[in-house]
């Protein structure tokens, strides 16, 4: 019975260690960087301009917040340097911090490689992303955005800063390499499908992410859009509200122009007011969203209007933390 026990245990061991050897070494499994070339043609830079500050907001994490002032606006001369924390106290499993993405850091990359990093989370290094960033819906943008954005990042004002390096806790530092996904590119929708072109937006913008609330580090799928999940803030809990069409606890009520104007009521970021230490403050970045275009804004709406209403009142601040 001893020698059974100890040839048990022993292939208990080995099979731990295969196991973590195939998600250390093995993974993650995304193919090499696309042989693309992000040509930088005028259109194409201001194109990317418009997704990465505007609807897929990259230059959100990769520049310095203004946690002083309201939805924390970027900090001028940070734009795309990197360094904005994301720790354990704010329900992170380990330290995170963004990458600069400006040509000080980029230059060395090639087209493919940046492309592989946003659609598929695996960077120059085969190092796989903790997908703080959206990665898995950056993968269904259109390649042309994504080589819009690429160009777009080739123009950046060069910023030498050196973020520090993450540190991820365990296990999370060997499931973090089974998160990484082929690429599954959309096409753009035609403009006049206010619907698809809408949930073209929602999708690449990753909206789904921030208000449907998880379990377990999970998007609780049949819970989408249904608003409810929770921020660790400095003042206290910041909970996203419900954005289906439900009359009384969502958006139903609202009209096109409501949506729109409540987007472009934050189209001047110098004007957000200052927000102390214990006030409400929250992460939606109101004054980058801002800059969306109406066209846009109601083509989300649209396709809002068409997702399952949820009966999900949500507090949206809670109490500080003791």
């Amino acid at each position: 019975m001893k020698r059974f026990l100890k040839l048990l245990i022993t292939a208990v061991i080995i099979l731990v260690v295969a196991v973590l050897g195939y998600l250390k070494f093995l993974l993650p499994a995304v193919g090499k960087a696309p042989e693309v070339k992000a040509t930088l043609l005028p259109s194409r830079i201001e194109r990317g301009r418009y997704l990465a500050n505007h609807v897929a907001v990259c230059m959100d994490c990769h520049s310095k917040r203004d946690w002083t002032r309201f939805s924390a606006p970027i900090e001028k001369g940070t734009l795309g340097a990197g360094g904005e924390y994301f720790g354990p106290e704010m329900g992170f499993p380990g330290t995170f911090y963004s990458k600069n993405i400006t040509p000080a850091h980029l230059s060395n990359w090639t087209d493919g490689e940046i492309y592989r990093t946003i659609t598929t989370g695996v960077n120059k290094d085969n190092e796989a992303l903790f997908p703080v960033m959206p990665y898995l819906n950056y993968g269904k943008m259109d390649q042309e955005d994504v080589l819009s954005i690429i160009a777009y990042l080739r123009t950046l004002a060069p910023h030498k800063n050196v973020p520090p390096a993450r540190k991820v806790d365990f296990p999370m530092n060997f499931i973090i390499n089974t998160i990484p996904q082929k690429a599954a590119p959309m096409q753009q929708p035609d403009t006049a499908d206010m619907v698809k072109r809408g949930e073209y937006l929602v999708t690449i913008a990753a909206c789904v992410e921030c208000h449907t609330p998880v379990e377990k580090g999970q998007i609780i799928s049949e819970k989408a859009f249904n608003g409810g999940r929770e921020f660790v803030m400095p003042a206290g809990i910041l909970r996203t509200p419900n954005i289906t069409p439900d009359v009384k606890t969502g958006i139903g009520a609202w009209s096109d122009s409501m949506f729109v104007s409540r987007f472009q009521s934050f189209n001047r970021p110098e004007s957000l007011h200052a927000v102390g230490k214990n006030e409400f403050n929250t992460i939606m970045p109101w004054s980058m969203y801002a800059g969306m275009t109406e066209g846009d804004l109601k083509a989300i709406f649209a396709y809002l209007k068409t997702v399952k209403p949820a009966d999900n009142r949500v507090v949206i601040f809670g109490e500080p933390k003791k």
